[in-house]
């Protein structure tokens, strides 16, 4: 396919480039900063005039792109004011999701965040592991736009049936070089209590876009998309024993799984984990 990867310059960008080009489709990346060249085409996601000319071809960059995946944000509360990342936000992804519309493309995947499950969970969530079922419980600007992104999809399949969105609320994004951080983590867990001690590296971050991309159907679905197992050496048990005592969890819950549940992933786009930070060596010398 021919796809467009908005923030592929970003961490979780990167590996997504790298894994879509690596299955041989042509992928063109639309982002602010970035290194120049073929395939890249330096772009403001707040300006829909640009966002519009782009998506339907400039210069070199032809039209007639398959499928959109727009990862392209403030990637997280507290790094530009409230009103900055509200607006850069939600006006990039209107103006995404608008344009594609315009041009006729029927397939979107799109960066969501763990964080509309209500993190940092200083309310404890209803049940663990936390999944897709219950009501989004955003607590900062940046979650409120993440939520309010889905809804604005939800609306736009409506309006148009053909039209599959897949929102994808990612975990934390780590990659091999941040692994030797986790084991500092141990001594409290309070520390990563946030987003109930849970990651997603950034290749299997890919797999989850490359694999949306494969069995997206028409409609809107949100998948939680972390890895299998938590930052913590202790027990899943335990964590939540200790941290959170008064909510129930799951029955044959395993020693490491992670408490962000991953099941509708692995049953409705086959997403099945493949790195872990337990199997990552450290470089030595």
């Amino acid at each position: 396919m021919r796809i467009v990867v908005t923030g592929g310059s970003g961490k979780l960008g990167r590996s997504v480039v790298t894994r879509l080009r690596g299955e041989g489709h042509q992928v063109v990346v639309f982002d602010k900063e970035g290194a120049r060249g073929p395939g890249f085409l330096g772009i403001d996601l707040t300006d829909y005039g640009q966002v519009v000319d782009a998506i339907f071809g400039i210069d070199d960059v032809a039209p007639g792109f398959d499928a959109i995946v727009h990862l392209g944000a403030i990637p997280a509360s507290g790094l530009r004011p409230d009103v900055a990342t509200f607006h850069n936000n939600m006006l990039a992804t209107y103006n995404v999701f608008q344009a594609a519309r315009r041009a006729g493309i029927k397939s979107i995947v799109y960066a969501s965040s763990e964080t509309v499950l209500g993190l940092p969970f200083d309310i404890d969530p209803p049940y663990l592991p936390v999944d897709e079922e219950y009501p989004a419980r955003p607590e900062s600007t940046y979650s409120l736009v993440k939520h309010l992104e889905e809804q604005l999809a939800i609306q736009l399949v409506r309006w148009d049936p053909e039209l599959s969105i897949s929102a994808l609320r990612f975990s934390n994004v780590m990659d091999p070089e941040d692994y030797a951080a986790f084991p500092a983590w141990d001594a409290d867990p309070m520390l990563r209590k946030w987003n109930l001690w849970g990651y997603i590296d950034g290749r299997d971050g890919a797999q989850a876009v490359s694999r949306a991309l494969a069995t997206a159907r028409p409609g809107f679905e949100a998948y939680i998309i972390a890895n299998a197992d938590t930052v913590m050496s202790r027990s899943s048990a335990s964590l939540a024993a200790e941290v959170f005592p008064g909510v129930p969890v799951a029955a044959g819950l395993g020693e490491h799984d992670t408490l962000l549940s991953i099941g509708k992933a692995k049953r409705m786009l086959g997403y099945a984990p493949e790195h872990s930070w337990r199997d990552h060596e450290a470089p030595t010398g």
